[in-house]
């Protein structure tokens, strides 16, 4: 017995679900290879390395955290922290904690694979700021140090 959908919708359904499965790929978060005790691109064979999933997001956390927000024209004004609200300004301790991880979670929220944060720590010794936690994301979680 014949359908009485015709033939194309049959196959949309084949196509959207070969779309969908596109779709998940190209959201995989993917940067370039980042040397953290170099602070500088790894290279292989002079080449940029690309890493994917919860390596990029810590990469992606790791520099976005590093970088002041409106400061570098490459990034879009919503890219980095705003640190230098807190740094030097002689606020309590307390203060600086509720700040720090409140300016923590701005920066963060840019990417949509950054579902949380948990176990947050702040250390402020003279003008270093030193910010701990774990990222929740959807690629898994990772330990964040800056």
């Amino acid at each position: 017995m014949a359908s009485i959908l015709p033939e194309t919708n049959l196959n949309m359904a084949n196509k959207l679900a070969a779309f969908s499965q596109e779709e998940k790929a190209a959201n995989i978060p993917k940067e370039y290879a980042w040397d953290f005790e170099k602070n500088d691109f790894k290279l292989k064979d002079g080449k940029f390395q690309i890493v994917e999933g919860i390596e990029a997001l810590k990469i992606w956390i790791w520099k976005a955290l590093k970088t002041s927000k409106g400061k570098y024209p490459i990034y879009s004004d919503a890219y980095g922290n705003e640190f230098e609200k807190i740094i030097g300004k002689g606020f309590s301790k307390s203060l600086i904690d509720s700040e720090a991880k409140r300016l923590t979670l701005e920066c963060l929220k840019e990417n949509q694979h950054i579902l949380g944060v948990k176990n947050f720590e702040v250390d402020k010794n003279n003008d270093i700021l030193t910010i701990t936690f774990t990222a929740i994301t959807d690629c898994g979680e990772v330990t964040i140090n800056v």
